[in-house]
């Protein structure tokens, strides 16, 4: 464990580290973004992954198809409730047809979400508890700004962790969901701006390499300090890459 807790620590603070406002500006969300993504404080995402089991928490460990597994879980539960809550909190600032989309991506990510809960069983992860606290559900800038970066990192998060997956069945699973994130993530993009469905300019600091058509790609150690400003529970990372 030791071993793992220097690993973190390097991946999120080294020369090659993560960079929150290169990556936010990269991802197009300018300072209202920006303001959406940081405002939780947690400054240092370590701080917010460490010790996990030992507070009640929960534990992803990437040695196998069951760590891939939870991470997916666990970012299918984060991007579930997100959208449960955009479909109760926000239905007014948007037209029919839009509250129509979102509701079948809510229910998409609650597929995604049961699909991995069954498929773990005894050894899922238990029910994360977010916080959705920065997000404004009264405003259509700050639901959209939310959406595209939840989804713009659900499919780099997908095909950044995809490699690892040994299991055949779960690997054809993976890239059936990771499609439909790329279709949320379309839609959204083209709420915001119409026509940008297809920027993978934007998307270069995830991975994305629009010369060769290919879409974004990170690690769970680039993913996981994103995900933690909208995470409470306290989750221990092993063998993180």
């Amino acid at each position: 464990m030791k071993s793992e807790q220097a690993n973190l620590t390097t991946a999120g603070s080294g020369k090659e580290g993560y960079n929150r406002r290169k990556f936010l500006s990269a991802l197009g969300l300018g300072t209202a973004g920006a303001a959406v993504l940081s405002s939780c404080g947690h400054n240092d995402w370590y701080d917010q992954f460490r010790d996990g089991n030992k507070n009640g928490g929960a534990t992803l460990d990437f040695k196998d198809d069951i760590g891939i597994l939870n991470y997916a879980y666990a970012l299918e539960q984060l991007e579930a409730a997100f959208y449960t809550e955009v479909v109760a909190k926000s239905s007014s600032v948007f037209s029919a047809s839009q509250n129509a989309f979102f509701n079948d991506i809510k229910l998409h990510e609650i597929a995604h979400r049961e699909f991995f809960k069954k498929a773990l069983g005894s050894n899922a992860i238990g029910n994360l508890e977010v916080d959705f606290s920065s997000v404004n559900f009264s405003s259509k800038d700050s639901v959209l700004a939310t959406a595209k970066a939840f989804e713009d990192l659900g499919v780099a998060a997908y095909n950044g962790a995809g490699y690892k997956i040994m299991t055949e069945a779960y690997l054809v699973i993976a890239g059936q969901i990771v499609s439909v994130e790329a279709r949320h993530a379309a839609w959204i993009r083209d709420q915001i701006s119409n026509g940008s469905f297809s920027d993978l300019n934007s998307l270069t600091a995830l991975g994305a390499d629009n010369s060769k058509g290919l879409d974004a790609a990170l690690p769970p150690s680039k993913v996981l300090p994103i995900a933690a400003t909208y995470i409470k529970t306290k989750i221990d990372v092993k063998n993180v890459f």
